[in-house]
């Protein structure tokens, strides 16, 4: 869409930011708002080549955590931390149907992440949704990023390589120790991943309980490399 017209649309229907309702404007990444754009807190410099925690590489590039217990993914990097306008921006897409996020949220993922991905990757893989998750909410906002991200850098997804065997406990009621047990055996990978390098998407990187099991399914099933692109992390 021209600027032409997006000015001429918002005349007639003025385009309200889901995250803080107010009037977009410049700077905007529809449909988020400039100001609310401008405040998410992008993770930048060193950190852990493994998992991407930030932190002051002292003599390592290893965090504490990936160097006792390395995990089942190769890497692992997040656009932005779990706060503010981006956090309020997944709740909007995941909890209230906001789906146009889905295209913000894969760019800031791409401006982030892009240069830090290897030259060889196959394909993006999104994380499965259980299927009654999937139908009550009526999409996958993994799956949603991964589209927009894949056109972005010019990678196949392939949503049918990964997928989620039974229902489970969503993940943000548990403890960090039950989170592991929650999803082990949750996924299988499809054969078409043998000898592959495949980056599995989602939206948010907590413990990394998800992203080590899709990892280790990807693995198992003959996966030559396995990396992590997430929107967000906590930290």
């Amino acid at each position: 869409m021209s600027a032409l017209t997006t000015a001429a649309l918002d005349l007639i229907f003025p385009a309200i930011c889901p995250v803080c309702a107010s009037r977009l404007g410049r700077g905007r990444r529809d449909p988020l708002c400039g100001d609310c754009w401008s405040a998410i807190d992008r993770i930048t410099g060193p950190g852990c080549a493994t998992c991407g925690l930030p932190f002051p590489t002292f003599g390592t590039d290893r965090c504490g955590s990936c160097a006792a217990d390395p995990p089942a993914f190769d890497y692992a990097r997040a656009a932005a931390a779990y706060a503010g306008p981006l956090r309020e921006a997944l709740h909007a897409l995941k909890f209230h149907g906001r789906r146009g996020l889905a295209r913000p949220l894969a760019a800031l993922v791409r401006e982030q992440c892009a240069e830090t991905l290897p030259p060889d990757v196959d394909a993006l893989v999104p994380v499965p949704l259980a299927q009654a998750r999937e139908r009550a909410r009526g999409f996958n906002q993994a799956a949603l990023v991964t589209a927009r991200l894949a056109g972005a850098l010019k990678l196949p997804a392939r949503g049918g390589w990964l997928r989620r065997m039974r229902e489970t406990a969503p993940q943000t009621e548990l403890a960090a120790a039950e989170r592991a047990r929650n999803v082990r055996d949750a996924f299988a990978a499809s054969p078409a991943v043998a000898g592959r390098h495949v980056v599995v998407v989602d939206d948010v990187f907590t413990t990394g309980a998800t992203a080590a099991e899709c990892a280790r399914v990807l693995r198992r099933a003959g996966a030559r490399r396995v990396g992590v692109l997430t929107v967000a992390r906590v930290l």
